[in-house]
């Protein structure tokens, strides 16, 4: 972490994603659209795309937006009602935003995604071709969590992780999450007078990871926690993230004007496209652990071999991503499992050489493969 390291800059960004969330979009008195606020975004947005910049928009809002005129403006929503609500509010978000872009000349598209959509590879690569053909033909794809159909157990609970998704989807270099706060801090600056802004971070320090807190109360459901998660997935992917002052108006042309923010700098991991996946999943089908052995033998680049793993957890097809952790619990990879669950129990603490003797057939020799596992 340094702040003399060189800023990125918008207009330098070939493609962008901006994340923008409820207590943004939504005016809480008026329940209804921010519409000069929306105008001014739009504004910028117009900016970037005349400089050659490609811009998405992940936009939260549709459950704010319905409470009113569903009769649910107070109090926590049970699922059904926020899916009822989803359902009606997003009709409203899609036309704010088409309204906003369309005074620029610009066409907005929607796009609604639930985790499966970028967990479950095929659909990934189907919702990855849609937003790419959408920037290609000109349009400002506009993203929300399909929160009509998503159970509380398959959400992703907050825009910003999908945002990095969504990012990581479209090849983007630059991600920029429109908050309440310019950026991270060392403390909460609310309640810490001594907390210091952190202009720009390298890396992804444990340090770093830790300043994350809870979720605010309010339209939010993020927070600066699930901001740094999302971090660790866009850099990850070779993405420069900001995390920015967004309910000024013209937020993105104070940005490109140098307005402070917190800028987290991509990393230069190399990973493959099919690599970028695995890193970023969210929501792994089971979890392996791990002696201190395997550990080290999957930091020097090795193989998982079933002679190294302590417990298997979860009920996990062959395929499915898993999470690798070590014997204290911390996560050390995800990865493609090459066994089923039961199966992989049957050989766990076993060598390779024994695979077929215990199963009845010969399988591969790794529980993961190399060229299937990810360490985060």
């Amino acid at each position: 972490m340094t702040i003399d390291s060189p800023r990125p800059s918008l207009l330098h960004a070939k493609r962008l994603v901006i994340k923008i969330g409820s207590a943004l979009v939504v005016d809480p008195q008026k329940a209804a659209p921010r519409q000069e606020w929306l105008a001014s975004v739009a504004a910028d947005i117009a900016v970037l795309r005349k400089q050659g910049v490609a811009v998405s928009v992940v936009s939260s809002g549709a459950i704010a937006l319905a409470r009113h005129a569903l009769g649910l403006a107070g109090g926590p929503l049970r699922l059904a009602e926020k899916q009822a609500a989803a359902a009606v509010g997003q009709i409203s978000l899609a036309q704010a935003w088409s309204h906003a872009l369309s005074a620029h000349g610009l066409t907005a598209a929607q796009l609604l995604l639930t985790p499966e959509d970028t967990e479950d590879r095929k659909r990934y690569l189907n919702a990855r071709a849609t937003l790419n053909t959408l920037l290609e033909l000109g349009c400002v794809p506009v993203i929300n969590e399909n929160d009509t159909i998503a159970t509380a157990e398959i959400r992703f609970g907050d825009n910003d992780r999908l945002a990095a998704r969504v990012a990581q989807m479209t090849d983007a270099d630059q991600l920029v999450l429109l908050s309440d706060i310019d950026g991270l801090y060392t403390a909460d600056p609310r309640t810490n007078p001594s907390a210091r802004h952190l202009p720009v971070i390298e890396t992804l320090t444990p340090e770093i990871e830790a300043m994350g807190g809870e979720p605010p109360p309010g339209y939010s459901s993020g927070g600066m926690r699930t901001k740094l998660l999302a971090a660790n997935i866009a850099t990850r992917s070779g993405c420069a993230m900001a995390i920015a002052i967004g309910k000024t108006m013209h937020p993105l042309q104070a940005l490109m004007d140098g307005a402070r923010c917190s800028w987290f700098l991509p990393q230069s991991n190399g990973h493959t496209g099919r690599k970028q996946w695995i890193a970023g999943s969210l929501n792994p089908a089971g979890e392996i652990k791990v002696d201190a052995g395997a550990a080290e033998a999957l930091r020097k680049g090795g193989s998982l071999l079933p002679a190294g793993v302590l417990h298997i957890q979860g009920s996990f097809t062959q395929g499915d991503l898993v999470e690798v952790v070590d014997a204290s619990g911390r996560i050390l990879a995800h990865g493609l499992a090459a066994y089923d669950a039961e199966d992989a129990r049957r050989i766990a603490g076993h060598h390779s050489s024994e695979t077929a003797s215990i199963l009845g057939w010969q399988g591969r020799d790794e529980i993961i493969h190399r060229d299937d596992l990810v360490m985060v």
